[in-house]
C-alpha cells in the first residue's frame, strides 16, 4: 500500500469516527432534554428505545442536510429494515394484501368456524400522518383479529409530506366504504357490526371519518358500529393543556413534535411551529368558544396534581391563522366539532395513557360525549406512555404493558 492510499484510508476512518462522535454527542444532548417519570412502565427500557429513535432521527437529519435523502425517507427505511419483523402467520388466521378502491389494505380473517356473520374492524395506523404502515401494526391487527374473532382491515393510507390533508382521510373513507359495501358478500362480515379505529393520528382519522360520514348521512351504506380511539390526537387548538405541560418531554412523543406532525399533515409550513405552540393561531372569537370544550376545569382533579400553570395570554396572529386554518376544522380537530355532529357519531371506546401529551385530548372528548349522553367506554393506563402499541410483540423492543392496551381494545371489540 502506498502512502497516498494509507492517508485516504486514515482520512476516511477519521471522518467516520467524527460522524459517529457527532451523532453520539447529539443523542446525548437530546436524551438530557427528555423526562421519563418514575411512574412510567419499564422506564429504563424506554430510555434505551428513546435513544435509538433519537439517533435514527439525527442521522436522518444529517443525511437530509447533506442532500443525500429526505429525513423521513431514511426513518421509514430504517424502521422497515431493522425495527419491523413480519412473522409467519399463526394458525387460525388468514392474512392477505389487497386493494380497496385503489387503497392498499391487509385483511386478517379468523379461520375458525363462526355461526352466522362475523364482526369487522377497519384499523388506521398511527405515525403522525408521516410515518407508520400496514406492517407497523401487523402484530396488533393479528392479535385483535384472532383474540376477538373479528375480521380486521388494516388501511395503508397515503402519507405526508408526499400527500397532504385530506388525502389520508380520503383514503380511509374510500377503504372503509368499499369494505362496508362488500363485507357480507365477500368476507362473511355483518356490515352493521363494523367498527373503525386506530392509534394516535390513526385514531384522529377514525374520529374524523365518523364525523364526515355523519355529516353526509347518505344512507346508502351502514354507519360504523363504533369508533375505537387509542390515545387519540383530536385537536390542534391548544398545545398547553395540562398533559402537554406535564409530559412535554416524555418519549416517544414530545410537545413540539406533535405540532410538527399537524403542520406536516396540513401544508408542511414549519415557520409557524412556535406560534402554533404558543396558541397565536387561534382567533379570539374562536378561543372563547373552544374554552367550553378545552378548559382544564373539564378534567378530573387527579389529572392536575402533577402541576399545571395557566399559560400566558396568546397574541393572535392573523397570518398564522390563515396558514393553519384547516387545522381548526373538525376534520383535523374532531374535538372541536359541533354538538349536532358529535351526537350522530357511534358508541366510542377511548384509551388514554397518563404519561402522554395527548392524554387530555381523549379525556376531554370523553367529557363532550358524556355531556351529550353518548355511549362511551374509557380505559386509562396509569403507567402508560404514548406509542406503546408500536412495541407490542416486537421481540427485544417489546413492552409487556403494551399487551394491556391491545387487550383493552380486544375486550371492547368483543362487545360489538
Amino acid at each position: 500500500m502506498d502512502i497516498g492510499s494509507a492517508i485516504l484510508i486514515i482520512g476516511f476512518a477519521a471522518l467516520v469516527a467524527a460522524f459517529f462522535l457527532l451523532v453520539i454527542g447529539l443523542v446525548y444532548s437530546e436524551l438530557m432534554n427528555s423526562d421519563i417519570p418514575r411512574g412510567v412502565a419499564n422506564s429504563g427500557k424506554l430510555h434505551m428505545v428513546h435513544g435509538l429513535f433519537v439517533g435514527m432521527a439525527i442521522v436522518g437529519r444529517i443525511l437530509h442536510r447533506l442532500g443525500i435523502c429526505h429525513q423521513v425517507t431514511f426513518i421509514r427505511w430504517f424502521v422497515a429494515c431493522f425495527l419491523t419483523r413480519l412473522k409467519q402467520v399463526p394458525a387460525g388466521l388468514r392474512v392477505k394484501d389487497m386493494k380497496f378502491s385503489e387503497v392498499p389494505v391487509r385483511v386478517y380473517e379468523p379461520t375458525s368456524v363462526c355461526d352466522g356473520l362475523r364482526r369487522g374492524l377497519v384499523y388506521f395506523h398511527g405515525g403522525g400522518w408521516v410515518l407508520g404502515s400496514i406492517d407497523s401494526v401487523d402484530e396488533v391487527c393479528r392479535h385483535i383479529a384472532k383474540e376477538s374473532d373479528t375480521t380486521v382491515i388494516s388501511v395503508g393510507y397515503r402519507l405526508a409530506p408526499e400527500h397532504r390533508y385530506p388525502a389520508q382521510l380520503d383514503d380511509c373513507e374510500a377503504a372503509t366504504c368499499h369494505f362496508l359495501s362488500v363485507a357480507e358478500t365477500e368476507f362473511s362480515v355483518d356490515s352493521n357490526r363494523v367498527a373503525v379505529g386506530g392509534d394516535s393520528t390513526g385514531a384522529n382519522l377514525a374520529a374524523a371519518l365518523c364525523q364526515r360520514l355523519a355529516r353526509r348521512e347518505n344512507g346508502h351504506l351502514p354507519f360504523p358500529r363504533a369508533q375505537v380511539l387509542i390515545y387519540p390526537a383530536l385537536q390542534m387548538a391548544d398545545f398547553n393543556l395540562p398533559s402537554y405541560q406535564q409530559n412535554h418531554a416524555v418519549p416517544i412523543l414530545f410537545r413540539g413534535r406533535m405540532a410538527f406532525y399537524f403542520l406536516q399533515y396540513l401544508n408542511g409550513d414549519m415557520s409557524v411551529c412556535q406560534e402554533v405552540l404558543e396558541g397565536n393561531h387561534v382567533p379570539i372569537e374562536l378561543r372563547s368558544r373552544y374554552e367550553d370544550w378545552l378548559s382544564p376545569s373539564n378534567l378530573p382533579p387527579d389529572f392536575l396534581k402533577r402541576g399545571f400553570c395557566e399559560p400566558p395570554a396568546a397574541e393572535y396572529d392573523a397570518e398564522v391563522y390563515h396558514t393553519i386554518k384547516a387545522g381548526l376544522e373538525p376534520e383535523v380537530s374532531p374535538l372541536l366539532a359541533d354538538d349536532s355532529i358529535i351526537q350522530k357519531t357511534p358508541p366510542t371506546f377511548i384509551l388514554t395513557c397518563e404519561y402522554d401529551i395527548l392524554r387530555d385530548d381523549g379525556i376531554l372528548y370523553r367529557k363532550r360525549l358524556l355531556d351529550l349522553e353518548m355511549n362511551v367506554t374509557w380505559q386509562h393506563v396509569v403507567d402508560g406512555f404514548h406509542g406503546m402499541l408500536n412495541f407490542f410483540n416486537q421481540g427485544w423492543l417489546s413492552f409487556p404493558s403494551a399487551l394491556r392496551v391491545v387487550d383493552s381494545a380486544v375486550d371492547y371489540v368483543k362487545t360489538l
